[in-house]
């Protein structure tokens, strides 16, 4: 999608709002929104801050919409996930594929959400840090809705669905910090082995 906007003084420009877009996401995802300055929002974007203010908004709208973009292309697999058939099922792909993302980004980025709700420190960031504070909470929840539905089909023991869902996000984002800082992919696949002994498997028979 091509939008104009007015570098100068009567000089239109043409720019592709997607890439921009793109663009954008890159350094947010690199840097978190604190630390993302509108300099290095710009630059990476090719245009100027009266563009950016035309075409996206304010900081805050743009990041939103490069949040959005975030989860359309690379949190997909958290809904293709819940699908699977089992409920361990559910979360032993929810993990490996939250590995598979942040490992094999060669700029060890981790996630975008999780470096941009430790970057929000003041007051003027408070209302994204709360958006991204929202946003994992909705997928806890779908997380603890698949859980509850395994749970009911005769899955999980004893296992609380609740506090299930909250110790798998609580590994996904932690797998996402060591990602951040370098973690090799086989390293973090050991993590979900390991956390996967925290899911019980099968379910149980009819006559039980």
């Amino acid at each position: 999608m091509k939008q104009d906007t007015h570098v100068g003084v009567g000089r239109p420009r043409e720019f592709d709002v997607e890439e921009a877009l793109a663009s954008a996401l890159k350094v947010f995802w690199r840097k978190g929104y604190d630390a993302a300055s509108l300099t290095d929002l710009t630059e990476a974007m090719g245009i100027t801050r009266p563009s950016l203010y035309c075409a996206f908004g304010n900081k805050e709208a743009l990041f939103k919409k490069a949040l959005d973009l975030y989860e359309r292309e690379k949190l997909a697999f958290i809904d293709q996930a819940l699908e699977a058939p089992t409920g361990r099922e559910a979360v032993e792909r929810f993990l490996n594929n939250a590995c598979d993302l942040y490992a094999a980004d060669p700029d060890g980025r981790g996630c975008m959400g999780v470096n941009s709700v430790l970057s929000c420190q003041g007051a003027a960031s408070e209302s994204v840090r709360q958006e991204l504070i929202d946003r994992g909470l909705d997928v806890q929840s779908r997380l603890k809705c698949r859980l509850e539905r395994a749970k009911a089909e005769g899955e999980l023991g004893g296992a609380d669905p609740a506090g299930l869902a909250l110790y798998i996000m609580t590994v996904g984002q932690g797998i996402a910090l060591q990602a951040g800082m370098g973690a090799p992919r086989q390293a973090l696949k050991e993590v979900v082995a390991t956390a996967l002994q925290a899911v019980p498997a099968g379910r149980k028979s009819a006559a039980a």
